[in-house]
Order: structure tokens, then sequence, then C-alpha cells
């Protein structure tokens, strides 16, 4: 074969290959455009100012398909399929109390990728903001909007197995000072104190700026425990159970309770515990939920399950009664503001 030929032959196939380059990123930037828009049927979302201490709104992670997908938007809670207005602030976890909003988000660029927590004032303005060692997965901020917390997975990224690992960091908002690890606080299980490096704590959930409810589980089992931030202690106070949520006056506990018989994959059902007299109550969602449940008010439970947008809010009673009810599709992270 002349050189000739051989330089054609090359030259064909820098030429198809190049072509066959070109088709695979014009097919994904294609695709990518396709997910950047909004669909017919999909929740109307339009940008504009969301406060998160205006009166009688919903407050949440937006993932209608589109422009808007994954930042914070609002709607009137009393119309949640409204219109969106959306902030233009993105975050995987959210959430707002007391005028003060914590955001779990990622960091593209730089040296690396990575997360970080970002405090944000009623505006939505940046505060201050932290490195995160992990993958976020729970935000609460206390309801008086001074402390914060945050969770995320160091190792394992689901908390249906045992292969995980997490961190757990509560933030003072008027000292600007970080419990790291909640782990480092002393854990009294059964009025004992209690040493295990299989310790993992997670879930907080607010009673004031200085106590809180979390989850910690060591020796293969979870105990819901109340913490106090000035004793840097963790008290056991009731068995099996993950991601607490307070209920507004303080007396119940809606958390996610593995079951017998439940599939590995999705082992918890939604529950409400009474923390006066310990008595469980099931909710009337049979689904698995995992989810950190947020109390729209002192009767009613919201919470997340898959939906065609990735997440769609459904509600059910606290008490027992009652029937599941999709509230809102397309979202994640809900809180309730003023």
């Amino acid at each position: 074969m002349s050189r000739r030929s051989r330089l054609l032959i090359l030259l064909t196939a820098v030429l198809v290959l190049g072509g066959v380059a070109l088709a695979a990123t014009l097919h994904a930037a294609g695709r990518a455009a396709e997910k950047d828009r909004a669909r017919p049927g999909d929740p109307r979302v339009s940008s504009g100012e969301v406060a998160l201490d205006a009166p009688g709104r919903s407050v949440f992670r937006n993932m209608a398909w589109g422009p808007h997908r994954d930042e914070i938007a609002s709607v009137p809670a009393s119309d949640p399929s409204g219109p969106r207005t959306s902030s233009g602030v993105r975050c995987l976890r959210f959430h707002t109390a007391g005028g003060t909003g914590i955001c779990l988000q990622a960091v593209h660029g730089g040296l690396r990728d990575g997360y970080r927590a970002v405090v944000l004032d009623a505006r939505l303005h940046e505060l201050r903001h932290y490195d995160l060692a992990g993958i976020p997965t729970r935000a609460r901020v206390s309801p008086g909007g001074r402390t914060v917390a945050w969770t995320v997975f160091v190792s394992g990224d689901s908390y249906a197995g045992t292969n995980f690992s997490t961190r757990t960091s509560v933030l003072d908002l008027r000292t600007w000072t970080l419990d790291r690890n909640l782990e480092d606080y002393r854990f009294f299980l059964d009025g004992r104190l209690h040493k295990a490096v299989d310790t993992n704590v997670w879930g907080v959930t607010f009673a004031d700026d200085t106590h809180f409810y979390a989850t910690v589980a060591t020796g293969g089992r979870t105990h819901l425990v109340r913490g106090d931030r000035t004793a840097r202690t963790l008290r056991s106070v009731h068995t099996n159970v993950e991601c607490p949520s307070l209920s507004p006056d303080g007396t119940r506990i809606a958390y996610k309770k593995r079951v017998e018989g439940a599939p590995e994959d999705a082992p918890w059902r939604l529950y409400v515990l009474d923390l006066r007299t310990q008595r469980e109550t099931p909710t009337a969602e049979r689904r698995s939920i995992d989810d950190q449940a947020v109390w729209r008010d002192g009767r009613t439970l919201v919470y997340a399950l898959p939906g065609d947008y990735g997440s769609d809010l459904w509600t059910v009673p606290a008490d027992g009664s009652g029937s599941p009810r999709l509230t809102m599709a397309a979202a994640l992270a809900p809180a309730f503001t003023g």
C-alpha cells in the first residue's frame, strides 16, 4: 500500500471518528436540554423572591423539570398545587424555621467537586458556609431559627442496610460554634454510659435551640435519643426509631420504624410515638418511607415518596386515621413558614 493510500485511510478514519464524537456530543446536549425544558403538565414555575419569614407559605425543593429544578421554591400553604415562585438557590436538602434556612448543596468546579452546608437568612442570602464530609441526607433548623443541624453519609448512601456511616453536626448561629460530630457527645443507653465504635447519629429534630431528638444506632439497633447541647449528652428514650420529627406541641415524634416481614430495601413504616405514654401509633401510610417527615400542623404529616419527577409530597393524619393523599407533585424537603 502506497504512502498516499495510507494517508487517505487515516484521514477517513479521523473524519469518521470525529463525526461519531460530534454526534454523541450533540445527542448528550440534546438530552440535557430536554431535561432543562418544562413539559406539558409540569407544575408552573417562575422566578421571583422567596422569603423564609413570609406567613402561610410552603417552601421546598422544586423537582419539576425545567430551568428551576432543584431550586428552593414557594407556594401558598393553602394552595400546594398552585404556581411556584422559584428563588434561584439550589439545594439537595433544605429546611427553614424562624426566618433561618439551611441549604445542603453540591459544589462543582475548582480542584474537586464536593458538598457544603450554607446558612441562609430570611431572603436566602448566605450568612456562612461549611464544607461537608459526605453526601447530604438530613437538615433541620430549631423553631427559633438560632440553631441548625445537618447529617451526611460519610460512607454508603442508604439507611436500608447496615454498611453506612453518618456524621451529624449542630451549629449555634449566635456564637457560630460548630459541634462537628454528635458522636463526640456522651451517649447514655438505658441510663448507662455507652461507648462503641459502631455508633452512628443522624436525623436531628429540635425541641428548642438547646434540646433536640435524634437517632442513634449501635449494636444493630436504633434508638430515639434526647440531646442536650449544653451538657453534650444523648440519652435513650425509645427503641426502633429512625429520622424522628417532633410535633409542634413537643409531645409526639413521627418516625420511620422497621417492621417485621418488610423487604430489606424497603423496611420502614411511618409511625407516631407519644412521648408521655410511649404508645406507638401506625399511620395509614403502608408504603415504605425513607424520609424525615414534617408536621404541617398538629394533625398532619408531610413526607416524600418516589414519583415521576424523582419525588412527590404526600400527607397522612398523625393519629392513624384517614388515608394518604398526594399533596404536591415534583417536590422534596418541605417546610412551612409563619
